[in-house]
């Protein structure tokens, strides 16, 4: 019993766990966000567009005390479709200001493979012997100055 309490501990204390536990919270948090923009300003603007339809007055009778109430579905489905629109758009923006915020990344210069010098292929730095022509260097490939790769492009 004392074992499984210490690796119990030692789970509760894992940094993924605690991640985890936050990342539930805030998305209830933001559960709660979505569902009042969906519920108190984009559903009365599709109810005005639609004449005041109620879908979830929409129902087929099945006998005496039974019905299909279809009319919930469609109601699930036009504000599943609403959520995933706000939640797009919300992240859209984010990221959008994000990268408005972000420094770019410096570009490292490319540095130039060195060549052989008989067939002019490219071969790898401290290669003694060409992979494709078999010519065999008078001291190890090295990667070129850079303004002598300069000078060799001309």
């Amino acid at each position: 019993m004392k074992k499984l309490l210490t690796e119990f501990k030692d789970f509760i204390n894992k940094g993924n766990v605690m991640d985890l536990a936050v990342a539930v919270v805030i998305g209830g948090a933001f559960t709660a966000i979505v569902n009042s923009i969906v519920n108190d300003i984009i559903m009365p603007l599709i109810s005005l567009c639609t004449g005041g339809i109620d879908f979830t007055e929409m129902k087929i009778p099945i006998g005496s005390s039974a019905a299909f109430t279809y009319g919930n579905l469609i109601s699930a489905l036009l504000q599943f479709i609403i959520i995933a629109l706000v939640v797009f758009l919300i992240v859209k923006a984010l990221n959008t200001a994000r990268k408005k915020f972000e420094k770019p990344a410096e570009e490292e210069p490319e540095v130039p493979a060195p060549t052989c010098p008989f067939c002019l292929e490219e071969v790898k730095e401290g290669a003694t012997r060409c992979p494709h022509c078999a010519g065999e260097f008078a001291e190890p490939a090295k990667v070129p100055e850079p303004a002598a790769a300069e000078e060799a492009a001309e």
